[in-house]
């Protein structure tokens, strides 16, 4: 009894930790773009931080509760845009404490020399003015406007006497803790958003390659540039045999064994076995000649259908992506690849135009920011590598906003170190690609599987609509 309680318990355990570990990574995977992850920053970061200076002035009574509006208004700016004008620290603090020197300035030329009226809650209308065209006057010429420093200027007004230099070292000190926060987070975080959050660029360093079709040579190379990028990264090349005792023999003959079957096993049989194996070993040495990778070769038995096999395959060598040659079928794609789309491992279908194995030009045109988007991103750099070139577009059509697509796509590319063009069309995407594509050496586009079932029946995805152009094709999936 108590080892069936024990057994149900650790069953219902697993099942709860594999629900956490997908709901993680759906989270993470919503999180990814710049736009959410600046959201959520700003909903977790802004209030802490006035929480923070709240405890603060709670424990020390001679700070002022005056700072709070600027503070708060001044920390939303600087997570919400954290590459934007207004997102320099240094500004940030000089700009506020600026702000609050002119208030008190004005205010002290008011009451002193001038002779203004005010009261205890109520400031003067001149002292208002020479504040804020103070705060102008000074934080111009030395570039350090902040929008929150005129706020801090006309609050300052309300100081009273004794304690005006508090009120001052407070907003010094309170701005300097939110600079100093910040500075860290965009540092450590979310400079290095694209290693620290995407997951596209930390895995897909373990290929398998199906080796089936004409230019599955090309796809090898393409699979493993891709693991190149990464020191870990390695190749697998597949082949997929039908026959048992065909599979074992490729197997025997791949590990140097003696080859079984008996009196079936013909003469002529094995040899041929012996060249396909040979042809697949030469292909995975050059693989590693050329590109630097290791590369081993894999026999399945296709007992089940190709697809499942293949599936099997990358999760019994520890492969993270299929890089896989492209088929079709009445100008759709084959039941193979549609059933690749569908498990957990993520896929990349290659369509090789005339066997290219070097891609230093690649255009990534795309709908949306994304991790499938990331992800494209990624693999147009490491195919191109260092000397390559890497365009990043998106195809508004005539009524699009462009100013929202260039903000788009300034994000998606800036977490990438790397050089990368974006460009922003009016057409649609396949006038487009009809008169860009050829100018690169590969294009590689999302194989759409968020969209709809009635969406992609009104409107075919894009990589079923490329057939007349002459270039390289990869369609990206991720299934994790």
């Amino acid at each position: 009894m108590i080892e069936q309680f024990v057994q149900r318990a650790r069953s219902i355990l697993r099942v709860v930790r594999r629900v956490e570990r997908r709901e993680l990574g759906e989270f993470r995977r919503w999180a990814e773009t710049t736009d959410r992850l600046v959201h959520l920053s700003v909903l977790v970061f802004v209030p802490l931080l006035i929480g923070l200076v709240t405890l603060l002035s709670n424990a020390v009574p001679q700070l002022s509760f005056l700072l709070f509006p600027p503070l708060a208004s001044g920390s939303y700016t600087l997570f919400a845009n954290p590459r934007g004008k207004y997102a320099d620290p240094g500004q940030f603090v000089s700009g506020l404490t600026i702000g609050a020197v002119c208030g008190l300035g004005a205010l002290w030329l008011s009451n002193t020399v001038l002779a203004l009226p005010s009261s205890r809650l109520q400031a003067a209308a001149g002292a208002a003015v020479l504040a804020t065209l103070a705060t102008g006057l000074i934080t111009w010429p030395f570039d350090i406007e902040e929008p929150s420093a005129y706020s801090t200027a006309l609050l300052a007004l309300l100081v009273q006497p004794a304690q005006r230099l508090t009120f001052l070292a407070s907003i010094f000190l309170a701005s300097s803790i939110v600079a100093v926060v910040f500075v860290v987070w965009r540092n450590r975080f979310y400079d290095r958003r694209a290693t620290v959050l995407y997951e596209s660029t930390t895995g897909d360093d373990h290929v398998l390659v199906p080796m089936r079709g004409e230019h599955a040579h090309a796809t090898a190379m393409l699979g493993a540039r891709l693991a190149a990028a990464h020191e870990a990264g390695k190749v697998v090349l597949l082949d997929i045999v039908d026959d048992v005792e065909a599979a074992e023999t490729e197997r025997a003959i791949l590990h140097g064994g003696v080859v079984a079957g008996g009196a079936e096993q013909t003469d002529e049989v094995t040899d041929a076995h012996r060249e396909r194996v040979e042809r697949l070993e030469s292909r995975a040495a050059a693989v590693e000649t050329r590109v630097g990778v290791p590369c081993q070769v894999v026999v399945a038995t296709g007992e089940e259908s190709a697809a499942a096999t293949t599936l099997q395959a990358a999760e019994t060598t520890n492969c993270d992506l299929i890089a896989t040659p492209y088929e079709s079928e009445h100008g759709a794609l084959t039941t193979y690849l549609r059933q690749l789309f569908q498990g957990r491992t993520d896929v990349l279908v290659h369509r090789s135009r005339n066997g290219r194995t070097r891609w230093r030009r690649v255009l990534a045109p795309v709908r949306r920011a994304s991790d499938v988007a990331h992800h494209m991103v990624d693999f147009a750099v490491r195919l191109a590598g260092g000397s390559g070139r890497v365009a990043v577009a998106t195809c508004i059509g005539d009524a699009g906003d462009r100013r929202r697509a260039e903000s788009m796509l300034a994000d998606l590319v800036e977490p990438f170190a790397d050089s990368i063009e974006t460009r922003v069309s009016g057409a649609d995407i396949n006038s487009f690609l009809a008169s860009t594509a050829e100018t690169y050496d590969l294009v590689i586009i999302g194989a759409s599987q968020d969209r709809s079932a009635a969406s992609r029946f009104i409107t075919p995805p894009t990589f079923e609509r490329l057939d007349n152009i002459e270039t390289d094709i990869a369609i990206v999936d991720r299934n994790h």
